[in-house]
């Protein structure tokens, strides 16, 4: 991936309400394999974390002004250290006034992948490990840990530029303890949320669900269409990219590509054409499973409600057209 321009700068602070710090780059750095490697190491972490918020910038203003310095960047008015240079000082501000926030290495990154341009922004912390030197000494040493990444956010630019009704042009990762840890970082961005990926994803299982049903497909079927629609929503969360209920439609039944696409435009389930998939919420989709005092079940989720049945006021399930295997020892049981 094509880096264009790329910057980091270094914010001290401690989550105890102390000044911040800031120690800024006054040049970009330079090209080099170790710069490519940590952008590549920083999207594979990215996209595997789970909990993104996908939105849209708030209206340029004081209180959020960064998509107006972006677009001056962009347009040639300032170059790429002045418009990180602004864009850190406002982020140490907002620290500042977040007791709950702690400082790092705040990474810039203008990159290109395929033919879409993106700005990537990161807070990076370090973690202590030890290394095995030349002269064969056990050593101490740091590098940047980006398995601990939790502040972070994806800028697809081509897409804010080219598509002015989009609503989900930026990505942020967002807090595990709560709206308030990762809320200071989100206002830095100026961003508000667009799209719920995890309602969209829960919208597109209940409507493949329906698919399903509707189509009274025999059980292999069903699950071969269910491991396609689990593969290639998986695969595009994997390497940061929407679902498109029509690519996805031709997927899951090639000889009527259209038929899943038309059965959710006809029910009218309310889906954006592209949306972001939740992988906790495709994981959960897989199976349900429960083990319990000698008692194991597991069944595909998309059998509730044809061939299995919740009954929650009796706290029992009801299941229809048992294996034939179970049946045979059920029977030679009784004899």
């Amino acid at each position: 991936m094509p880096i264009r321009h790329c910057i980091v700068h270094l914010i001290e602070k401690k989550p105890d309400g102390t000044p911040a710090v800031l120690h800024a780059r006054d040049s970009e750095l330079g090209a080099s394999q170790a710069m490519e490697n940590l952008l590549a190491d920083l999207n594979e972490s990215y996209n595997a974390k789970q909990g993104k918020a996908w939105g849209y910038f708030h209206e340029e203003s004081g209180a959020y002004p960064f998509s107006g310095w972006l677009s001056q960047y962009l347009e040639g008015n300032q170059d790429f250290t002045a418009f990180s240079r602004q864009a850190v000082e406002h982020l140490q501000k907002l620290m500042e006034e977040s007791n709950l926030s702690t400082g790092g290495h705040v990474l810039f990154a203008h990159y290109q992948q395929g033919m879409t341009d993106y700005l990537a922004i990161a807070l990076l912390h370090h973690s202590e490990g030890v290394t095995v030197t030349e002269s064969l000494d056990v050593a101490a040493a740091r590098h940047l840990d980006l398995g601990q990444l939790h502040l972070a956010t994806r800028i697809n630019i081509s897409e804010w530029q080219n598509n002015k009704q989009s609503k989900q042009y930026i990505s942020f990762i967002k807090g595990k303890n709560g709206k308030k840890v990762s809320e200071y970082f989100r206002d830095f961005i100026g961003c508000q949320e667009g799209v719920d990926g995890p309602g969209e994803t829960r919208t597109l299982l209940k409507a493949f669900s329906d698919f399903v049903e509707n189509e009274d497909l025999p059980e292999e079927q069903a699950r071969e269409k269910t491991s396609a629609l689990v593969s290639y929503a998986s695969s595009q969360s994997k390497i940061g990219e929407p679902v498109s209920l029509e690519e996805l439609s031709g997927l899951i039944d090639e000889e009527r590509p259209k038929a899943f696409y038309d059965h959710i435009r006809n029910k009218d389930y309310g889906m954006a054409p592209e949306f972001p998939a939740d992988k906790r919420t495709l994981n959960q989709f897989r199976r349900f499973t429960g083990r319990a005092e000698g008692l194991s079940i597991s069944f595909e989720s998309h059998l509730l409600g044809s061939k299995i049945e919740y009954d929650e006021a009796r706290d029992m399930l009801i299941i229809r057209q048992l294996p034939t295997q179970l049946v045979d020892q059920l029977k030679r049981r009784k004899d």
